[in-house]
């Protein structure tokens, strides 16, 4: 039987999705639909949804947005200041002549001034096209040549440091909007395609009117690295808003006036989805930190703004991890309620962590850039299982899959191993890879869409992730994945980070290698490289267990938290590293390891009552 942590009463009583089984079984799309606004002539524009809808309904004056500067700065925009602000970017893009359907990229950190241009362009009926802000100038240029970006938004600190260099080989861009952090430009450095973003606003009027939108009206444009070649472009449309709604009500529990923090990146597709789009939608505050990963920081901000709903990233929970002996026993955030994790799979020790540390389990949920939204997860009404991804939301059908050399199908049965695939028809599916037909279509295998994500369903319905098709590990004849490789290291208290990968072997074909990172306080020896391996020979067998190990201090990672395996077998075997645009540069060990015990939360937060 799989180890589960089980559910309080109240847990379950007051959670979003009270029942697992009755929401599967009453479940309809066209019922998720009707709960949004709409526009005229069967229209759908997530702006509208995100904002206008609640000013329309006497709820403009409720805090939308509560941003908390690196410097302690802070700034709240109610929901009637996010529509006034986004109403007059949408004019300002119209006076410029962009047209519905340009493309505009967005080079911005957390600033409050995102949520503007986001949902202004949104409004105007343009695709908004994030970009991670410490991209440097030719991941920029690869990705805004590819979606065809007319408009960019950044900041001039930003426009020096990445645009400047690059401007001549950006054709398509027409205008530059500058948001006036970091200093203006100099006299020289002006051009006729660049505009102040507060100066153009300020006159214009900010009731806008969005014109017609069909549901299918391209909306958000996403890259994707692959191990080899350029980035793809992910398309979504409008539509997306319902299950971006849907989702955050059932699998973060989610709802009108929540306190939300979503930690993720703006640049990455968490960042826009649930970051931006689904909390607003949903009428909750949402938080926005713009510094960066600090232990003490974080915790001092769960506490002080009452977050009721957390969403970060797996490697920000290991981060917390390895800090752990300076955390106290157990945290005190009276207001939080619910911590959910993505990125890539959550360790079950991470998961047990954190019922001991905050008093909650961490729910992992699994989800691709792809799909546009949460699919499976681990919900609040539920027991947890440690280590697995969760269960089909309601409206999804999954299926463990395998693929015949011809494209067929077989289905799998309980607890074997094969591809994850998604019955089609959920709304914020992506509808192609930009200019690429062939690679779309590739995806698809009649009314499934295959994931690329190896995994396996136990006899309750629950998802288990094995590892991606091209990260499995052949060792004489034995399929590894290296998730259970690495979430058997994680058992040890010294392990904050592991990672496998298979080495070539000439007569196993491969073995398992893995790179671990301590916890503070740990020192690397060749004494506890026997005990880390005997921990995994005693877990997974010798055949599975990691022939070798590397101490190294940290893990190569995406800025969205997902270890690079691919990379380190690269750097290990001497391979090109193909595209590591999206690769997280190296830091020194985080600040801010001193942790006081949290104060209490602000008085003046609003009361639970739900989550995006």
């Amino acid at each position: 039987m799989p180890e589960i942590i089980e559910k309080s009463s109240e847990t379950t009583a007051d959670a979003r999705m009270s029942s697992y089984e009755e929401a599967h079984a009453g479940f309809s799309w066209g019922d998720a639909h009707a709960l949004l606004a709409g526009l005229p002539d069967a229209g759908l524009n997530i702006a509208h949804e995100a904002v206008d809808r609640h000013v329309a309904d006497g709820r403009g004056e409720r805090l939308a947005v509560r941003w908390r500067g690196r410097k302690g700065e802070r700034r709240d925009l109610s929901y009637r200041d996010l529509q006034a602000s986004s109403g007059r970017f949408a004019a300002l893009l119209e006076q410029l002549g962009v047209q519905p359907g340009e493309r505009v990229f967005l080079l911005l950190g957390r600033v409050p001034e995102l949520y503007e241009v986001v949902l202004g362009a949104l409004k105007a009926r343009c695709v908004v096209c994030p970009l991670f802000s410490a991209f440097g100038p030719e991941p920029i240029h690869q990705r805004m040549t590819l979606g065809g970006g007319t408009v960019l938004v950044t900041t001039p600190a930003l426009y020096r440091r990445r645009i400047a260099r690059i401007r001549e080989r950006l054709p398509n861009l027409r205008h530059i909007v500058l948001i006036g952090r970091g200093g203006a430009l100099k006299a020289k450095e002006q051009r006729p395609d660049t505009v102040d973003y507060h100066a153009s606003t300020a006159g214009l009027d900010g009731d806008y009117e969005i014109g017609p939108t069909p549901p299918q009206t391209p909306a958000l444009l996403h890259f994707t690295s692959g191990t080899t070649g350029l980035p793809k472009g992910v398309l979504h449309v409008h539509e997306a808003v319902v299950h971006h709604r849907h989702s955050a009500e059932v699998a973060l529990d989610l709802g009108r006036g929540d306190v939300f923090w979503c930690t993720a990146d703006p640049g990455w597709v968490t960042g826009l989805s649930y970051g931006v789009i689904a909390p607003l939608v949903l009428g909750a505050t949402l938080v926005a930190y713009e510094g960066e990963f600090d232990a003490a920081a974080w915790i001092r901000l769960l506490a002080e703004e009452g977050v009721q709903v957390w969403y970060t990233a797996p490697t920000a929970v290991r981060m917390l991890m390895k800090l752990d002996s300076l955390l106290p026993e157990r945290l005190s955030l009276p207001a939080l309620r619910f911590i959910a994790s993505v990125g890539e799979p959550l360790n079950p020790e991470a998961v047990r962590w954190g019922a001991t540390a905050f008093g909650l389990p961490i729910h992992d949920n699994w989800w691709q850039t792809e799909t546009g939204g949460i699919l499976l997860a681990n919900f609040r009404s539920s027991p947890v299982r440690p280590g697995s991804m969760g269960r089909p939301l309601p409206g999804i059908t999954a299926a463990v899959v395998r693929r015949a050399p011809g494209g067929e199908l077989t289905l799998l049965g309980d607890d074997e191993e094969g591809e994850l695939a998604i019955r089609t028809g959920w709304p914020s599916m992506f509808r192609e890879y930009l200019g690429r037909p062939k690679k779309t279509a590739a995806c698809f295998s009649g009314d499934w869409y295959l994931t690329g994500d190896l995994a396996r369903r136990d006899c309750d319905g629950f998802y288990w992730f094995v590892g991606r098709a091209d990260d499995v590990i052949n060792t004489a004849g034995h399929l590894v994945g290296p998730f259970e490789v690495e979430s058997a290291l994680m058992e040890h208290p010294a392990v904050a980070e592991a990672a496998a990968i298979g080495k070539p072997d000439p007569i196993a074909m491969e073995v398992v290698k893995a790179f671990v990172a301590l916890r503070s306080g740990h020192v690397p020896g060749e004494a506890l490289r026997r005990e880390l391996q005997g921990l995994a020979r005693k877990r997974l067998g010798p055949a599975v267990a990691p022939k070798e190990i590397s101490f190294v201090s940290s893990l190569p990672k995406t800025r969205s938290g997902k270890i690079m395996r691919r990379l380190l077998k690269a750097r290990e075997l001497g391979l090109p590293e193909g595209d590591t645009s999206t690769l997280e540069p190296p830091c020194p060990e985080p600040p801010g390891t001193a942790l006081p015990a949290p104060e209490s939360p602000r008085a003046e937060t609003e009361p639970a009552g739900g989550r995006p």
